[in-house]
């Protein structure tokens, strides 16, 4: 008799780029570019045409998001109090595209931990916030990177675009139409922060993951089940970015570079007041759904952008302060990922748990969108 095929995550993936910058450095350099925009613009500033700046400060960063540092793809362009953003060398159409590369490394981690060889993958799903280009699709670059057959596409739900993308891979696999998907998140988030900002300058770090979703019957023991799924999206304004194709049509690009709203922007208190209660209600649903109940959660890996956020969202699953055993955090070092970073906190935050814990990871960001997956160790 046979049976229906059963998802489970069967291995994980992580890069770190080389280079990190701490809330030290970043608010010395944002403070020199303070001084000099102030400086330059002081006639304006005393005839009010415009705003004097603030200077930022390590207490501020860390008290408005739990952040303690974050690693770059190029720290030197991001702390260049005249330039302010990453320089990266355009590559030819013949070399590997950065976003690919980084994800590429992501997903040979996952393989090699699974002890799976990429020619037994089926499909690859890219799922980020921002892909380099349009097209073709950063995932099948990654694929024919790692000698893949089969299919491969690109998807963008924001920060949640690794939860949608395991449930994706999930479908595939209860569907029959794949037996091994890997998902990667590459995320080169500094390429899209305003640096300049006072208010999210210190929110985004570079980094990328990778999940391998497979068919119960080919995954290697110690592999997760997946319990159960749930996605959510929610149109809202308040988390955005504008930079796309069509700005040459709108004149919006010039030799200057990008104009603020090409970049991301956020309100962040509508944010923090709006995703907590929606995210925190869309889990404890999802968990009856299950027949789960808080004491049953052995550990939540949240997304990482707010440590208030998160302890806010534990506290309404657990029913109590959950400790930082019940909800790691990966902020104090790697920042905020995007899609990646729910990711991060289950890959550096699982191998200590026994056969029978279950486990969410949840995610939720623009869009608004939130996805979650309830695991559980075999």
């Amino acid at each position: 008799m046979s049976h229906a095929p059963q998802p489970v995550i069967s291995a994980t993936g992580l890069f770190t780029p080389a280079e990190r910058i701490t809330n030290e450095e970043l608010v010395a350099s944002f403070n020199r570019y303070v001084a000099l925009h102030n400086r330059e613009n002081a006639a304006a500033i005393a005839a009010g045409e415009i705003g004097e700046l603030a200077e930022s400060s390590v207490e501020f960063i860390e008290k408005a998001s739990g952040i303690g540092s974050r690693y770059v793809v190029d720290k030197a362009g991001i702390l260049d109090p005249e330039h302010m953003a990453p320089r990266l060398a355009e590559r030819t159409n013949d070399e590997l595209s950065i976003l690919a590369e980084i994800g590429v490394a992501a997903a040979r981690d996952a393989l090699a931990r699974a002890g799976r060889d990429a020619a037994d993958v089926d499909a690859v799903l890219c799922a980020a916030s921002n892909m380099q280009r349009a097209y073709p699709a950063m995932a099948i670059e990654i694929q024919q990177a790692l000698g893949i057959d089969g299919f491969a596409f690109d998807m963008n739900v924001a920060c949640s675009s690794a939860t949608f993308g395991i449930q994706t891979a999930a479908d595939y696999i209860r569907a029959g139409h794949a037996r091994s998907v890997l998902v990667v998140n590459p995320e080169i988030c500094s390429g899209h922060l305003n640096w300049r900002d006072r208010d999210s300058h210190f929110i985004f770090g570079d980094v990328a993951t990778a999940i391998l979703v497979e068919d119960k019957t080919i995954a290697p023991a110690g592999h997760w089940d997946i319990l159960g799924t749930r996605l959510k999206t929610v149109f809202s304004n308040n988390i955005r970015n504008n930079f796309g194709f069509l700005n040459r049509a709108h004149g919006a690009i010039d030799q200057s570079g990008p104009k603020t709203d090409k970049l991301f922007v956020q309100e962040g208190r509508k944010v923090f007041k709006e995703v907590v209660p929606m995210v925190a209600a869309m889990i404890i649903e999802e968990m009856e759904k299950l027949g789960l109940q808080g004491a049953d959660m052995r550990r939540l890996w949240l997304h990482q952008a707010n440590t208030n956020m998160n302890r806010l969202i534990a506290h309404k699953v657990l029913g109590h302060e959950a400790s930082a055993d019940e909800s790691p955090t990966v902020l104090d070092t790697y920042g905020n990922t995007s899609s990646a970073g729910s990711i991060i906190a289950y890959h550096l935050n699982h191998e200590d748990m026994q056969a029978g814990d279950t486990g969410l990871i949840c995610s939720f960001g623009a869009g608004y969108s939130a996805g979650t997956v309830f695991v559980r160790k075999t």
